[in-house]
């Protein structure tokens, strides 16, 4: 195939091309090239993206549905059809199941709080894994302290999987609700969720499933998942910060309370009582992040003009790449050896700290994340206080990866 060939084609990808639309990485960090590879933490933005944020702030800024004139007229279609392109992304055709929101943790919130209310009970049980990010346990807990329901926790093998006869004897008819991440922020654990849903509805559960790290990396098709719940942040799929999606099945929608109350999710108001708003607006209360929703819109488009299959090739030859090159280290453990894995690796070393790891890193350019990854009950487990997590992305590089390996050699050396 031919290199050059045009990256909307999604047969053949020029990746160099690729990585030059995105202008952070440009740039020198403390005197060396930046590599990038905090990827699972938020995601770099394309100059289209960026385009795209700055186009509606300085062309048609207006607020949306309600105005009859053009700024208005443009940014109502513009918004709506971010709404389009994401639904078509996740694989629905019904873009009345597509909710904005802030990000993952308002998904999760918005369904633990509305559906959750309504539907639990004392003695029903919530089944969680135990490599939830913090966002998928929290709202949990507090509608277990709300309602009297009960929390059970699949516990994680020492490979970083989730052994799949514990989760079946946790399934019981008293289990409403699973909510499980589809690939672990800490672990790199890609989860049999499908499999798991199709178990849990045969079991009578409703399941919310977390898509904020699978979403960047893995082809979605909500339909094929036959989930009852999704929840993604824009910011870690190439789009503005303070953006989110919840999917949910259109009958469960309906029949869900109101999330918050105000402007656009009503229908009609007096002081004797209100009513709502047709899907999906009833639960997008106020004014939303217009340009930001806008922008990932530009960034979904983006990343399908790319290819998700194209894009999971590409991460998944890198991290083989990088984790042959960490097992190249004395004393140096990867935290998750599951048989399918997403695009990150965490490690440990022997009797050093992450945090000295990531600073010295930091001086010689190269990004990553240290600490407990907002996993502290799976860091617990593994009886460590976080890990060094280096996750990429479609725009890194084997370069990337040889100059990350390099300078974890110099800083090894440093601190041993």
């Amino acid at each position: 195939m031919n290199p050059e060939q045009d990256i909307t084609t999604g047969k053949a990808i020029n990746w160099e091309k690729v990585r030059k639309d995105f202008p952070i990485l440009q740039q020198q960090v403390n005197g060396h090239p930046l590599v990038y590879l905090d990827n699972a933490a938020t995601a770099q933005k394309p100059k289209r993206v960026i385009t795209a944020l700055e186009a509606y702030y300085s062309g048609y800024n207006s607020n949306i549905h309600r105005g009859v004139h053009y700024l208005a007229s443009k940014a109502t279609e513009a918004f709506e059809g971010a709404r389009n392109r994401i639904a078509e992304f996740i694989g629905t055709n019904d873009p009345g199941e597509i909710i904005f929101t802030s990000g993952t943790t308002e998904g999760i919130n918005l369904v633990a709080s509305s559906w959750g209310r309504a539907s639990l009970r004392a003695g029903d049980e919530i089944l969680l894994s135990g490599m939830e990010h913090h966002s998928n346990i929290v709202p949990w807990q507090l509608l277990a302290e709300q309602t009297g329901a009960t929390i059970k926790v699949i516990p994680v093998s020492q490979d970083g999987s989730l052994p799949m006869d514990s989760f079946r004897s946790l399934l019981s008819e008293r289990c409403k609700v699973l909510a499980i991440t589809q690939l672990s922020n800490a672990l790199g654990t890609v989860n049999p969720v499908k499999e798991m849903v199709k178990e849990a509805h045969a079991a009578g559960a409703v399941v919310l499933v977390d898509a904020a790290q699978s979403a960047p990396h893995l082809l979605l098709d909500v339909k094929d998942l036959e989930c009852d719940f999704l929840v993604f942040s824009g910011h870690k799929l190439c789009g503005p910060t303070g953006t989110g999606v919840l999917y949910g099945r259109r009958q469960l929608l309906e029949s869900m309370p109101p999330y918050k109350g105000g402007g656009e999710m009503i229908a009609e108001v007096t002081f004797n009582g209100s009513t709502w708003n047709e899907l999906p607006w009833k639960f997008e209360a106020g004014t939303p992040n217009i340009g930001g929703v806008i922008a990932l819109g530009e960034a979904v488009a983006y990343l399908q003009d790319l290819g998700m299959e194209e894009i999971a090739a590409r991460e998944h030859e890198l991290h083989l790449y990088q984790e042959e090159r960490l097992r190249g280290f004395s004393g140096l453990r990867i935290l998750g050896e599951a048989p399918v894995k997403g695009s990150l690796s965490s490690f440990v070393v022997d009797s050093v700290h992450p945090f000295d790891i990531g600073s010295l890193l930091d001086q010689m350019g190269i990004a990553v994340r240290t600490g407990h990854h907002c996993t502290q009950p799976l860091m617990r487990q593994f009886g460590i206080p976080g890990t060094v997590r280096s996750s990429l992305s479609f725009y890194n590089t084997r370069e990337d990866v040889d100059r990350f390996i390099t300078a974890l050699g110099k800083a090894l050396k440093m601190l041993r």
